[in-house]
């Protein structure tokens, strides 16, 4: 009886220990498992013109990708070529190209720099008139250039009536606040690359880039508000303000937008049919990627075209070449292939597109896949 005793003691005390076993056995398995499946993160930083393009292009990817986090962060095309500059991202936005001076900055850290489009978006003129709320304003050229010149002060002026006769009754004499960039912007250089090419006085007397001096500042007229998200916040805010903002920012926060007059001379409203014939009517001449700063921001400004929206641009991304190893690890440079290769395919697909952003024609996408594939492992 006790032989029994002892033997079934025995066996309780064994069997804890291989139940523990068993456990650091499971626990080893799992430790490697996780060990494996190590998550990348990437950083991008730039311009919030393409911020809502981005945004689902990185929710779209991460959901079969659960292996790689993308954080980005705005601030501005100026903010993201510094922060690709100081090695602070590692994929740069920008929305114009960049310049050759910044372009040799880039040379001078032992690395070779891409830069490629990504998407295409438009520049609308957005305003908040409340007697306005359900007609749409027409500007021509020379009505937008004076108004952000200053030179037109109300809503009622006589050059805005005669593009407006349906509403001319409706406009009403207020002062017209003009609502800008506080930093440095891609939204601008686009704006103020347009306005520059239907306006001789803006060209000569403002001119073009990411900051310039606007007139209304001086005239108590002006307001400025940091990226697209502020711009669009100080417009809801004030009534009888005016302000440029890419679409998709006037799509999300149902802001009234203007019909510009286009190079045909006919006013229209941005929207997908109207970039797509902007971009379909110009022949963009798009740079070798290791030459960015060659391209020119207004091949596709101002395009012709009966149907044509006249302020749509490319927005780009910023890449390096990583020679030796210089900006990314094996494993982060495979993940960043990865990642632009889906943008650039799967990612200009309808499905994948957020409102107020159209696709990248074909040949322009196979420029940016090219130089995805030139990222070296």
């Amino acid at each position: 009886m006790k032989k029994i005793l002892v033997l079934i003691l025995g066996i309780c005390l064994i069997l804890p220990i291989v139940s523990l076993a068993g456990c650091v056995g499971e626990n080893s398995q799992n430790s490697q498992t996780s060990s494996n499946s190590k998550t990348i993160i990437i950083r991008t930083t730039g311009a919030t013109f393409p911020k809502y393009q981005i945004q689902k292009w990185i929710e779209d990817y991460e959901k079969t990708h659960p292996n790689v986090k993308i954080e980005y962060q705005g601030g501005g095309s100026g903010f993201g070529q510094e922060a690709f500059l100081k090695g602070l991202t590692d994929i740069g936005r920008t929305d114009p190209p960049v310049s050759e001076e910044m372009w040799k900055k880039f040379l001078e850290k032992g690395d070779q720099p891409l830069q490629f489009p990504e998407i295409v978006g438009a520049v609308v003129v957005a305003y908040n008139i409340p007697e306005l709320k359900n007609a749409t304003l027409k500007l021509s050229n020379k009505a937008l250039a004076d108004i952000f010149l200053g030179k037109i002060k109300y809503w009622d002026d006589p050059e805005i009536k005669e593009c407006n006769p349906e509403i001319a009754d409706k406009l009403p004499h207020k002062e017209i606040i003009v609502i800008h960039r506080s930093d440095a912007s891609g939204t601008t250089a686009i704006f103020t690359t347009y306005l520059s090419l239907i306006s001789k006085e803006w060209a000569e007397k403002v001119g073009s880039g990411k900051i310039v001096n606007w007139p209304v500042d001086q005239m108590g007229r002006g307001a400025a508000g940091k990226g697209n998200p502020g711009v669009v916040a100080i417009l809801k805010e004030t009534p009888y303000s005016i302000t440029y903002t890419e679409l998709s920012y006037a799509i999300e926060d149902h802001l009234q937008t203007a019909e510009l007059q286009n190079k045909n001379g006919k006013y229209v409203k941005a929207n997908e049919t109207t970039i797509k014939a902007a971009v379909e009517n110009v022949k963009a001449y798009i740079p070798n990627p290791t030459e960015g700063y060659k391209e020119n921001l207004k091949l596709l400004l101002n395009a012709p075209g009966d149907n044509a929206y006249p302020i749509v641009a490319f927005t780009h991304l910023l890449v390096w070449e990583n020679i030796n190893e210089k900006h990314y690890s094996k494993e982060k440079a495979k993940a960043i292939k990865d990642f632009l290769t889906w943008v650039l395919t799967e990612g200009q697909k309808p499905e994948h597109l957020a409102p107020g952003y159209v696709g990248l024609p074909e040949s322009v996408a196979k420029i940016g896949l090219d130089a995805v594939n030139m990222i070296k492992e």
